[in-house]
């Protein structure tokens, strides 16, 4: 018998940040969107990945967001609301 894993989908997207000690962007219409990854882990080693490419700009900062903290995928609900 094959056990089914829980989804736990993450998010990894990033942009030019107002500020250094900011997290508001300075233009939402230019986000990156680096992909939706199946695990921590995997979202992680992306980040790492386009956070490296991007040292030489102090501006420019990625985020990691659990997705499966928003959703739930076994009922369709949104967390919270």
């Amino acid at each position: 018998m094959t056990e089914t894993k829980k989804q736990l989908p993450h998010l990894v997207f990033g942009g030019e940040l107002t500020a250094i000690d900011s997290s508001e962007f300075k233009d939402l219409t230019k986000l990156d969107i680096v992909g939706i990854y199946p695990n921590y882990a995997s979202a992680t080693a992306a980040w790492k990945a386009k956070a490296q490419q991007t040292v030489d700009n102090a501006m420019m900062r990625y985020f990691v967001v659990h997705l499966h903290r928003l959703l739930d995928p076994e009922t369709g609900k949104v967390q919270g609301g």
